[in-house]
């Protein structure tokens, strides 16, 4: 071994590596064979491969199966990594050998190498710290990736996508409280409808928001089963009986929610099936989040020839060439990232259904589609909550003359003239621009005491209390 310079081995031979990394020689073949997105995993994902190693260390430590001075140097250096060390370490392209082994071993590689320099040893003396032997002791790629993807989706769920629905939701309800008393018109199929009230919309997008966390929160439940203890292939292989008990407790203290070990340890390693539910649930949220972004668009569409209801901020210059143009642009992010979303779904349902026997081999790309979704949908809805939602104004002269001009004001008529001559009045309201009002007065349909009540906008807007 030179100077800058240490040479490892494995069952394919010997390589030098630069002595400063920290990964080794699997990690090195790796990065050889896998040149294909530059897409490095993600911190969440690290977290938790590293949170898992960690309380596979502590329990394989208290159980005798590694020796206890090599278990506090592989959590010692799990805790460095949870604290934002050696970060640059992780290299693998997402994009890799099947069920996630290159990674895994990466993860392995890091932990022993640095358990080693804590030792006061070599980097590379596996004899001592090993990544097979002692860090991945009872272990293996088949239970460890879908545990972490587990906790990965778990993790990034807590830490970004619902406090960003959260927020969101707040200020959508405080938006409703402030535009409760403006009127605007309904339009249905694009056409004019019966009028609504503004702030029952932005009421209406907080429920949506709110229903589609509590599903999140329901598919997430499917993720507290782990298959961590199966080993290869799910019977439990040099594992100690109580190891898998006593990781999932740990696990479970870790990330605060109660994990516990599979009813079927090999049922819990083969099946995607918890991954797709979570991924569904955030595609069904993304598909209302492109309604809603559409609608914000719609509504501030203008300023002179479009509805322009309302006002959305402006963030930013909107072109290159049109002085003075803003636009929409945190409800056009908004949707560009649900169409990702959208892909990643079904990217992961057919990675989901490509398993073969004892193991499915696409986990890598369903760890990174999935915990992407949830990462990029929770700083999105963050974003425009921020930076959209919270600065909404309303143009109520605009809202109002909109619903006083609606043709769907006959509507109202419907129960006191009937449909057919409602129908004809919109037709002439429409062919001599006269108003509906009008029209019913000078066919002495109505008088005009009733015909006031009867196209009252306030009562027809109002919203029917739960």
């Amino acid at each position: 071994m030179s100077n800058n310079y240490r040479t490892e081995k494995d069952s394919m031979g010997s390589r030098q590596l630069p002595d400063h990394v920290y990964y080794g020689i699997q990690t090195l073949r790796a990065i050889e064979n896998f040149p294909i997105s530059g897409i490095k995993p993600l911190a969440t994902y690290v977290d938790a491969c590293v949170l898992i190693k960690k309380a596979a260390a502590i329990a394989n430590g208290e159980l005798g199966c590694i020796e206890k001075e090599i278990a506090q140097a592989i959590v010692q250096a799990a805790d460095e990594i949870l604290d934002g060390k050696l970060r640059e370490q992780f290299v693998v392209d997402v994009y890799q050998a099947g069920a996630g082994t290159s990674h895994h071993m990466n993860v392995n590689e890091v932990l022993a190498n640095r358990a080693l320099e804590i030792l006061g040893d070599d980097k590379g003396n596996y004899q001592r710290v090993s990544p097979n032997d002692h860090v991945n002791y009872g272990q293996s790629t088949n239970d460890v990736i879908p545990t972490a993807i587990r906790l990965g989706a778990l993790l990034a769920l807590d830490k970004t996508l619902d406090p960003a629905l959260n927020k969101a939701i707040a200020s959508l309800t405080q938006k409703a409280r402030e535009f409760q008393d403006i009127v605007k018109s309904g339009r249905t199929h694009m056409q004019d409808a019966v009028p609504v009230r503004l702030g029952e919309g932005f009421k209406a997008w907080g429920q949506i928001l709110s229903d589609h966390r509590q599903r999140i929160k329901t598919a997430a439940s499917d993720l507290y089963s782990l298959g961590l203890g199966g080993s290869a292939t799910g019977t439990g292989l040099n594992t100690h009986p109580q190891y898998r008990h006593r990781a999932a407790k740990l696990l479970s203290e870790f990330v605060g929610k109660p994990l516990q070990p599979a009813p079927h340890l090999m049922a819990a390693m083969q099946s995607m099936s918890p991954f797709v539910n979570v991924s569904g649930s955030l595609r069904n949220l993304a598909q209302d989040l492109v309604k809603i972004s559409h609608d914000l668009r719609l509504m501030d569409s203008g300023p002179q020839t479009g509805f322009k209801e309302i006002q959305l901020p402006a963030v930013q210059p909107g072109s290159s060439i049109m002085p003075g143009k803003y636009n929409p642009v945190m409800a056009e992010m908004t949707s560009m990232v649900c169409f990702q979303v959208m892909g990643y779904d079904t990217a992961i349902l057919n990675a989901a259904q490509a398993g073969q026997l004892e193991l499915n081999v696409m986990m890598p790309l369903i760890a990174y589609d999935l915990i992407h979704s949830i990462e990029i949908l929770g700083n999105t809805i963050d974003s425009l909550s921020e930076r959209c939602l919270a600065g909404i104004t309303p143009r109520r002269d605009r809202c109002l003359t909109y619903a006083e001009s609606s043709l769907a004001l006959v509507t109202a008529l419907n129960t006191h003239i009937g449909y057919l001559k409602a129908a004809d009045v919109a037709k002439k309201s429409l062919e001599t621009g006269k108003s509906i009002r009008a029209i019913v007065l000078e066919a002495g349909l109505m008088d005009e005491e009733q015909l006031a009540a009867v196209l009252d906008l306030e009562k027809m807007s109002q919203v029917p209390e739960a």
